[in-house]
């Protein structure tokens, strides 16, 4: 295997020219096998393998600067730079994350997992390189899909007048992750339709030059038109045309489905872990889009709104079709999503973001500024803001609470259970006092009928629901937390010990009567929360209860980037385990004499 002696760079550009096309289907091959046996970003790195080869066959990385927009198509990049073996060999498949991540190479210039960001990043690096006097090439490569994204056109703004030499690499594979929405994918379908000729041209608008390769996975071709963009001492704009999926059928046959699928039969593309017996079918990705579906057929300014994620939202191809216009993607621009989502509810519609949190810390401002500040009537569905969501660096969902606590005005619901969710659902949705955000649960849909609100309550303001009563210890468990809180309360009873159990439904916000008389029966109150310690919800209880003469200790998770961890040993770690919680407990009343 050619891939086995690859070591750097420096391996590529010693190849014999005629041993590259089995290079590349090397790399394919252990795209594939390693994403079948743990998922993966499987259409999107596809594509790019020979302009990946290609990259470092001409250019000398890490001399030459080379910026992946995402970061989820630099499987082949990982593998022509040292980190072969975490594709090609099983016991090696963790060394590796999906993203780009300077701890693990010098070829990696920046952690990166949100879209849009490389013209941006590829500016800097170029007039540092020119003020420090150096001499090299800087290269960005953007799929078509960030150029949605409003960094992606602050960037070209910028880089026009900057003036100086940087590559611009637009890999045009048709697709964001479902297809792509804007208007400036109709001057992409007309450059390629005319072979980069057309008249209109949004990159030249600009002032850029622009360059344009028909078919980017054809290497010999992608090899010899980057050899002729060496040394650039202006900024260039190269819009190549690539396959997603390309060299494996069944990713091209459905883009969608293979941009990340979870682990799957490569020779079938059949899922290769069937659901545990006895577990939940349902997703609330499901649940949200059979609600909405229905609600839709019903309301008419029922307006479904998402950015580049329709999934997330039980949104699948027929979904969208039959939803029309009621269904709105505008494509990786989650500030725009926020703003539309302002006006379409100023407008009398009754708008529903479907957004991951991780995502909605990029339109922070439009939540303050035109949401939250205008006190508009919109629902907001944050999704994957857990322990449970994705464990990657780049994309932790742990920071929402922290991060909308400080918006005056905004509603922010937790529910624990398919019943909550959906009451809280309708509720929000009829609500005309101001935004409600809905923190989706992250650990899977549970039932619990018992903690269903009962009918015609409302949320307008923080009311908790105790579970069950007890005294001297009160553990409140938001949301997720809610069965860890379960947990430690029975460990607390085979202690001897009867806890009140609440289920606090609020994440921003508190019940301060309900509070106030937890304060007065009990001497100690646990908080749980699935989130950022720091700045989380449970200060928010801490705070209000310090005047009081009861104990407060807060649970969650210490701030920081944990990057791919086992969730059982990150809430170890934090505490978070039943035994933990309830010993906790024991001690404080143990320091009281009780």
């Amino acid at each position: 295997m050619y891939l086995e002696r690859i070591g750097s760079p420096a391996d590529v550009r010693a190849l014999d020219a005629s041993d590259l096309p089995v290079l590349c289907q090397e790399i394919r091959r252990a795209i594939v096998e390693k994403s079948a046996a743990e998922g993966g970003h499987v259409g999107s790195n596809l594509g790019v393998v020979e302009l990946t080869v290609a990259l470092h066959r001409v250019f000398e990385s890490p001399r030459d600067q080379i910026v992946f927009d995402v970061s989820h198509q630099t499987y082949a990049h990982k593998m022509l730079t040292g980190r072969a073996a975490a594709f090609t060999d099983p016991a090696h498949y963790a060394d590796a994350s999906g993203f780009a991540n300077p701890r693990e190479s010098e070829h990696d210039l920046f952690a990166m997992g949100h879209t849009s960001t490389s013209v941006s990043l590829a500016c800097g690096l170029a007039l540092a390189r020119d003020r420090a006097g150096e001499n090299h090439d800087v290269v960005a490569v953007i799929g078509d899909g960030s150029l949605s994204g409003g960094l992606a056109f602050e960037g070209f703004d910028n880089l026009a007048e900057l003036g100086t030499g940087v590559l611009v690499i637009i890999n045009d594979n048709g697709w964001s992750i479902a297809e792509n929405h804007g208007g400036i994918y109709a001057n992409l379908a007309e450059l390629r339709a005319t072979g980069g000729a057309a008249e209109h041209n949004f990159f030249r608008s600009l002032g850029l030059d622009y360059r344009f390769v028909a078919d980017g996975n054809d290497l010999a071709g992608m090899i010899a038109e980057l050899e002729g963009l060496r040394g650039l001492t202006h900024p260039v704009v190269l819009h190549v045309c690539t396959a997603k999926g390309s060299g494996y059928d069944l990713a091209l046959a459905d883009p969608e489905r293979w941009h990340h699928p979870a682990a799957f039969d490569a020779k079938t593309g059949e899922p290769r872990r069937a659901p545990a017996p006895g577990a939940p079918l349902a997703t609330y990705a499901e649940i949200t889009g059979a609600w909405l579906s229905a609600q839709m057929e019903t309301d008419s300014l029922l307006v479904g709104v998402n950015a580049a994620t329709p999934y997330i939202m039980g949104f699948n191809p027929a979904r969208r079709a039959a939803a029309g216009s009621q269904f709105v993607d505008v494509g990786i621009a989650e500030q725009h999503a926020v703003t539309f989502t302002a006006a379409l509810a100023r407008g009398g519609a009754h708008p529903v973001l479907g957004i991951y949190g991780v995502f909605l810390q990029r339109a922070y401002d439009q939540l303050w500024h035109d949401l939250c500040l205008n006190a508009l009537p919109a629902t907001i569905l944050t999704f994957g803001c857990s322990v449970f969501g994705t464990r990657d660096a780049t994309h932790l969902g742990l920071f929402d609470i922290t991060l909308l606590s400080g918006l005056p005005g905004l509603a922010y619901l937790a529910p624990v259970c398919r019943e909550e969710y959906e009451a809280m659902l309708a509720w929000a949705v009829g609500h005309t006092g101001g935004p409600v955000a809905i923190r989706v649960p992250g650990q899977g849909v549970v039932s619990r009928p018992e903690l269903a609100p009962a009918a015609g309550e409302g949320f307008a303001i923080p009311r908790y629901q105790t579970v069950r009563r007890g005294s001297d210890v009160a553990i409140l468990a938001l949301g997720s937390f809610f069965e860890l809180g379960e947990r430690a309360a029975d460990a607390l009873e085979a202690a001897g010990v009867h806890a009140t159990l609440v289920n606090p439904r609020f994440a921003l916000g508190v019940d301060m009567e309900a509070l106030d008389e937890i304060a007065a029966s009990h001497r100690v109150v646990l908080t749980l929360e699935d989130g950022i310690l720091e700045g989380g919800w449970g200060e928010q209880v801490a705070r209000h209860l310090g005047p009081r003469d009861v104990r407060v200790r807060c649970f969650g998770v210490r701030t920081g980037y944990p990057d791919r961890f086992d969730v059982d040993e990150l809430l170890a770690s934090n505490g978070l385990t039943p035994e933990a919680i309830a010993g906790a407990a024991l001690d404080m009343l143990a320091d009281q004499g009780l």
